[in-house]
């Protein structure tokens, strides 16, 4: 089947999911998602009446794609399984290994930092939060992102994916000597399409056909133009590492694509554009100035026009109103609603506002923000299945294969990932731990502390919650013990040597005096020189 003709069938499924992702987006960010007319006509977008959906997206997002890629620590790490230590694995090379697993962590997030990756992995993210689906390609170039627009894809009855289509508009200029030229009065094979858009003629539809192969299990691709495979375009991938990534924010059984964070509060936010709109025209109209002057009045509207500021005209009072809207209590309630809505969403996009008062302490901050992170446990979980183990895979398999990096053994080298919602984990123990000691040495005091816990234990515990490699950092029992008897000893000699000091400054020590107390501190010394001569 054609790529084309596959992607007219599949866009029927996804009609519905881009319905309701257009209308989240014109309330919140309106350039993220468009409809292909207005992107080939160039129409411009509408502006919503509110920014508080455009600032919960953004929140939202920022605090997904640092949580996913933070930037100053690892997101996975390369661990050795503990059921292979003792069968293939000498235990004591493991502090070796670790070591080196470390230095290779680094170097893949060196590959990670010095790309685009990032920008990329944002501007999907906000796709996922507005209209819960986005796709990225990881090509040799770097990451490309494919909004909801320009993709369909077919999964199978356990949710994975079988089929992609991408669409895109690429001059023809671009593909000369690729495909076939165009004839003077030749229509594409795509023209019916391109005449309802309004495409530029110029432009070629690019569909990219992704398939999964049943025979051998690898990813297959290709490229058409006017139902062409474009030559050069074949490829193929392993299974585990696709370089097609298919996201989606919140997946529900039997949907092939998924639901964004706008559409579950979409009634908040229809409510709060509305009331918006409203209350900012409302305002407009209460604040034009509009004067009335009686028929009958002696007063000459002219007159009062013309009159300037502290002017004296002839007139009566009762000749000259100004009209008033006199909508104050009904723009009261309208604002209070604003403002009820404004939280609600704020709240469900984990906006921190802080409570504002004079008595607002660091702790009651750190506390609220600790309750807005720990909602997004569940949004983690469904990132970090769909993105960051195909992400990692498909880094591992490019880096490798390019000798930037060693192959890992197989079965014994897990890569296992450390952010999302492990890391909330690692910080709810953090949290808890500190917690736990500070009570202690605030109710009991420090004496109570410091002989009731251990030093050594604790330190362990609050590494492991931060994700902080212990090895050859904290010392060993055994090592503090060493260590303990070593300065015993050297403060021992120093007492010795202190106490010798003062013994030789007394008179007794004086050797025309006590001949025998210098032969003792000298090691009998006096009995190898022999008598004293005569």
């Amino acid at each position: 089947m054609k790529a084309r003709t596959r992607y007219n069938q599949l866009t029927t499924d996804r009609a519905t999911f881009l319905d309701v992702g257009l209308e989240c987006a014109k309330l919140t960010l309106p350039y993220l998602l468009v409809n292909e007319g207005d992107t080939a006509t160039h129409r411009p977008l509408k502006t919503p009446w509110q920014s508080v959906g455009a600032k919960s997206v953004t929140t939202l997002a920022a605090k997904l794609m640092l949580a996913l890629l933070p930037p100053q620590t690892t997101f996975f790490k390369l661990q050795v399984r503990d059921d292979k230590l003792g069968e293939e694995l000498d235990p004591q090379v493991r502090s070796e290994l670790d070591l080196s697993f470390s230095k290779m962590e680094r170097m893949v997030m060196d590959s990670v930092n010095a790309s685009n990756d990032r920008v990329v992995v944002h501007q999907a993210v906000k796709q996922l939060v507005v209209a819960g689906n986005a796709l990225i390609f990881m090509g040799k170039e770097g990451l490309k992102h494919f909004p909801l627009n320009r993709y369909v894809v077919e999964r199978d009855g356990n949710g994975n994916v079988i089929e992609i289509v991408t669409k895109e508009l690429i001059n023809r200029k671009l593909l000369a000597g690729r495909i076939p030229e165009k004839k003077p009065n030749e229509v594409s094979a795509g023209g019916g399409l391109n005449a309802r858009t309004g495409a530029n003629d110029d432009d070629a539809e690019v569909y990219t056909y992704v398939r999964m192969d049943k025979d051998n299990g690898r990813w297959t691709w290709h490229q058409e133009v006017d139902d062409s495979i474009v030559a050069g375009t074949k490829s193929t991938a392993p299974k585990n590492a696709s370089p097609w990534l298919v996201l989606r924010f919140n997946a529900f059984d039997g949907e092939p694509y998924g639901r964004g964070r706008v559409e579950e509060f979409l009634g908040d936010l229809k409510s709060l554009e509305a009331l918006s709109q409203a209350l900012v025209e409302g305002s407009a109209a209460a604040a034009k100035v509009v004067f009335l002057v009686s028929p009958s009045s002696t007063t000459k509207p002219q007159t009062l026009a013309q009159a300037g500021n502290g002017a004296i005209v002839q007139g009566r009072p009762d000749d000259v109103q100004v009209v008033q809207v006199g909508k104050t209590a009904d723009f009261r309630t309208a604002a209070e609603m604003i403002n009820t809505l404004s939280q609600r969403i704020q709240d469900a996009f984990m906006v921190l506002n802080i409570r504002q008062s004079e008595r607002t302490t660091a702790e009651e901050v750190r506390l609220t923000q600790l309750e807005l992170e720990q909602q997004l446990g569940g949004l983690f979980t469904l990132l970090t299945d769909e993105f960051l183990k195909p992400y990692l895979n498909r880094t591992l398999m490019v880096l490798q294969r390019s000798g930037q990096l060693p192959r890992l053994p197989k079965g014994i080298v897990r890569p296992t990932i450390v952010a999302g919602v492990n890391a909330l984990g690692r910080g709810q123990d953090r949290e808890s731990l500190i917690q736990f000691i500070t009570t202690i040495a605030q109710t009991m005091g420090p004496e109570v502390m410091m002989k009731n816990i251990s030093a050594d234990e604790y330190i362990k515990r609050l590494a492991a919650a931060q994700g902080i490699d212990v090895l050859n950092l904290v010392k060993s029992m055994e090592v503090q013990q060493s260590e303990q008897q070593q300065a015993m000893q050297q403060q021992q000699q120093m007492e010795l040597t202190k106490q010798a000091g003062q013994l030789a400054g007394t008179p007794m020590m004086d050797p025309s005096k006590n001949p025998q107390a210098m032969e003792m501190i000298n090691g009998g010394a006096g009995e190898e020189a022999g008598p004293p001569p005569q």
